[in-house]
This record gives structure tokens, sequence and C-alpha cells, in this order.
């Protein structure tokens, strides 16, 4: 479906300068990075879990462990997905077991994402500390679940008909976040 872009938000370099900021709170709340352990959620969270990961290691010398997390079968409407979702992997090659897992994805919205991560996460034992960093939050008024993000890159307010679109090298070829509606016309 073609979507109109009302704004882009932030390009390449505001990314890069959002996630160097949230790198740095993430290693000031957490003291560094022992037994930090960042898994992004599939799919945008995952790369910018390992641009984190990679801004970790500038600053502290020692780059935390990384995971992937797929949520799929762990959705409250996967129903409404289809009757042949898309699997992705999950990639948890360390135990989460005692460790400050901090989740990584892209847009924060109704919480129900993050919900179905927990869920997911928790499959594979109990965590020390889970904690949350996006790199855009719709804002509180979206939220349907009482989660709320711990490290943010940008707040951006929208109408619950507009869509962040978060465009990222590994999957569209560019860099940037745009808000963006559907068109009025179904046939357009």
């Amino acid at each position: 479906m073609n979507f109109i872009e009302k704004a882009r938000i932030m390009d390449g370099a505001r990314i890069n300068r959002a996630l160097a900021r949230l790198a740095s709170e993430i290693v000031e709340e957490n003291h560094g990075v022992k037994d930090l352990y960042l898994v992004g959620i599939q799919r945008r969270g995952v790369p910018l879990a390992m641009r984190l990961a990679d801004r970790i290691a500038d600053l502290e010398g020692s780059r935390p462990l990384t995971g992937i997390l797929d949520i799929t079968l762990y959705r409250d409407d996967l129903t409404t997905v289809g009757a042949s979702p898309v699997l992705n992997r999950t990639e948890l090659t360390h135990p989460v077991e005692n460790r400050s897992i901090v989740l990584v994805d892209d847009v924060l919205y109704t919480g129900r994402t993050i919900r179905a991560a927990l869920d997911a996460l928790l499959d594979f034992g109990r965590p020390r500390r889970v904690q949350l960093a996006v790199l855009i939050d719709r804002g509180r008024e979206h939220r349907e679940l009482p989660i709320q993000a711990d490290y943010v890159g940008k707040i951006v307010p929208t109408k619950k008909s507009e869509i962040i679109k978060v465009l990222l090298n590994e999957f569209d070829g560019e860099e940037g976040v745009a808000i963006v509606e559907r068109p009025d016309d179904p046939a357009a």
C-alpha cells in the first residue's frame, strides 16, 4: 500500500544522534555492561539493538550481549494477522537468567508488542531486570497497556490515523523516520 508522507521527522544523522544518546543513558543506568543483554524485537528492533551495542562498545570498550526475539506467536491479534503468519527467528544464545535485559524496538504505540515481547522473553527464563528502549514513542494517549519506555530516542505525538514509518538501511536502503497516512481514496 502506498502511504502519503506528511513529515520527515528524523534523517540518518538524527537517528545516529538518538542512538548515541540512548547508548549513553543505558550504560549510565546499568553502571556499565556487566550482565547487560540487548534484545532486539523482530524486525526493526534487531538492527537498532545491534547499533546500540556497537555504540556501547565504543563507550565502554566492551560490547554487551545481543539477541533477537520473534514475538509473532505471542501476539494477541494473531488471528487477524492471517492463516499463515510469517515467523522470524529468535536467537538468544546466552541465558537471560539474572541479566539486565534491554528490549529494543523501533516504535512504542499501544504497548501490545512489548507485552508480547515480555511473554516471549520470560519463556527463556527470569531476568533480573527488563528495560525498554525505543527509537520513537508515539505518546501515552495511544497506550492500551500500562507500558512505558525507559529510554526514548524521540517522543512524537500522533493522531490515531497517522503511522510512524521507520526506515533503516538494513530493510529499506535509506535512513529516516516519517509520519505517513493512508490515502483517503481507497482506489488511490
